[in-house]
């Protein structure tokens, strides 16, 4: 590892525990609806027993701890104190991957999966510029395509591994689909779990693709909108308040999952958010998306190999004929039978399983 990095362990302060538990007791909470729990948002009465359960049964000094059992560094990259994990692999010659995370996820998503991916490859799991441990007030903001060059930086020229796979779900996976195009010459291949593909072209015959983005857009995508076009508006308002903050991201875990998430891996992830102050930072990938346009050009191609996990509740499925438009060298298409969005919360042996059988194959 170069002498840029420098170890690092989490240690939140006990009075910004303190300040938090003090907050969830003040929470003034918003009426309902009379209609079912959940069309709307967020149910109050969920939000109510997630708030009570963080104020008092939640244990974050023992998540912090599992999180510090991992190997976690920091390095300086275009002006981010980049966080990362660093956990090598325990097979002779262990490939390298790098592991990539979305939002509002964070490196927690991968407690579970790490370790059964350790067996066959040395893992860097980074948090992503702006993201949790990846974030200090008045640092620089980077899209995608800003990102995928941190990252082949941070595995090549800080790592020295000149060749690498990468693995995303979400922002993640279009992380990776932008070093595939941008750095093909580094990876040796790219796994994904969510599968970008260019939403402003369809062709006549996908018309279950037209369906499901159509769905998506008038029942989905409102956060989008918001995030894309006035985020710092929201950001107050998330930060301020940890009810709100836990109402906006515990909604994005029911909706998008198959396999319900546990309350502490939820809290977990949202406390990293809380902790760092990071949610509105973490907005920035989609308002850069909707200034600058799609991460890979219109025409351009991803020519390394490829391997697709795809979950049945992933929030799109584009068809392989789609897929094929853009991805030139799809090598492992597996339909998966079980899962959602946060496969590697929801579905760690099985996505580890298809990632290492599709490295292996190539």
């Amino acid at each position: 590892m170069g002498s840029k990095t420098t170890p690092f362990q989490l240690r939140i302060s006990d009075a910004a525990i303190a300040e938090l538990r003090e907050r969830l007791a003040r929470t003034r909470l918003a009426d309902e609806p009379p209609l079912e729990a959940w069309s709307t948002g967020t149910s109050l009465s969920y939000l109510r027993e997630l708030i009570e359960y963080w104020r008092g049964a939640f244990d974050w000094r023992a998540q912090e701890a599992r999180l510090n059992a991992f190997p976690q560094y920091k390095v300086q990259i275009r002006g981010v104190d980049l966080h990362f994990i660093h956990q090598p692999g325990r097979a002779k010659n262990a490939m390298p991957l790098l592991l990539l995370h979305g939002w509002p996820g964070s490196v927690w998503e991968f407690n579970r999966l790490l370790p059964l991916l350790a067996e066959r490859f040395s893992v860097v799991a980074p948090s992503l510029p702006g993201f949790t441990l990846s974030f200090q007030p008045g640092q620089p903001r980077f899209g995608v395509e800003e990102m995928a060059d941190i990252f082949a930086e941070l595995m090549s020229d800080v790592l020295g591994y000149g060749r690498f796979g990468a693995q995303g779900g979400d922002w993640g996976a279009f992380i990776s689909a932008r070093l595939g195009y941008a750095h093909p010459q580094r990876l040796t291949g790219i796994h994904l779990n969510y599968l970008p593909v260019r939403r402003d072209r369809l062709p006549g015959d996908e018309r279950d693709w037209a369906r499901q983005l159509a769905r998506w857009t008038a029942e989905e995508s409102g956060y989008i909108a918001i995030q894309g076009t006035k985020p710092q508006t929201l950001a107050y308002a998330l930060t301020d308040s940890p009810a709100g903050l836990a109402a906006w991201i515990a909604e994005k875990f029911r909706s998008w999952s198959e396999t319900p998430i546990s309350r502490d891996d939820l809290l977990t992830n949202i406390s990293l958010y809380w902790f760092t102050g990071a949610i509105g930072s973490s907005f920035w990938p989609y308002y850069a998306r909707a200034q600058g346009g799609w991460p890979i050009p219109e025409g351009g191609k991803v020519d390394v190999p490829l391997g697709y996990a795809e979950f049945p509740k992933e929030i799109l499925r584009p068809s392989r004929a789609l897929a094929e438009n853009t991805y030139t060298r799809i090598t492992r298409w597996t339909a998966m039978p079980q899962g959602g969005h946060f496969a590697a919360l929801e579905q760690p042996e099985a996505l580890a399983r298809e990632v290492t059988q599709f490295f292996d194959s190539i």
